[in-house]
């Protein structure tokens, strides 16, 4: 399967899946070169986190094109914004990414039971 727009229950269906259960967490967000490419004057961010384990007791996908989701876990969120694909691999892992206008990624959210 590959990425493809975000379709809200299939998504939502899959987060619930995940949910109360130790899950492996891939989190990143950047602008990366992108920014500097452009203009030099604008700041690089990201950030990145890779087989985070993680257990979390809801979770919600919201919004129209590009949506949110928030886990929350017992102590706190843990919170993506502008996602705008998704796809469940072949291990059963969910996927999700959010591009910009020009196609490159801006985030990146994915689940699993298995580290990445």
């Amino acid at each position: 399967m590959k990425l493809q727009h975000i379709q809200l229950d299939q998504v939502q269906q899959a987060i619930n899946s995940y949910a109360n259960q130790d899950v492996y967490l891939h989190l990143e967000t950047t602008n990366g070169a992108y920014a500097a490419h452009n203009d030099d004057k604008k700041m690089t961010v990201g950030a990145y986190i890779r087989n985070g384990l993680v257990q979390f007791t809801r979770g919600s996908i919201a919004g129209e094109d590009a949506y949110r989701v928030g886990l929350k876990l017992s102590l706190g969120w843990i919170y993506a914004e502008g996602l705008t694909h998704y796809e469940i691999d072949e291990q059963g892992s969910l996927l999700m990414a959010g591009y910009d206008s020009e196609g490159r990624l801006a985030v990146a959210l994915e689940l699993s039971h298995q580290p990445f």
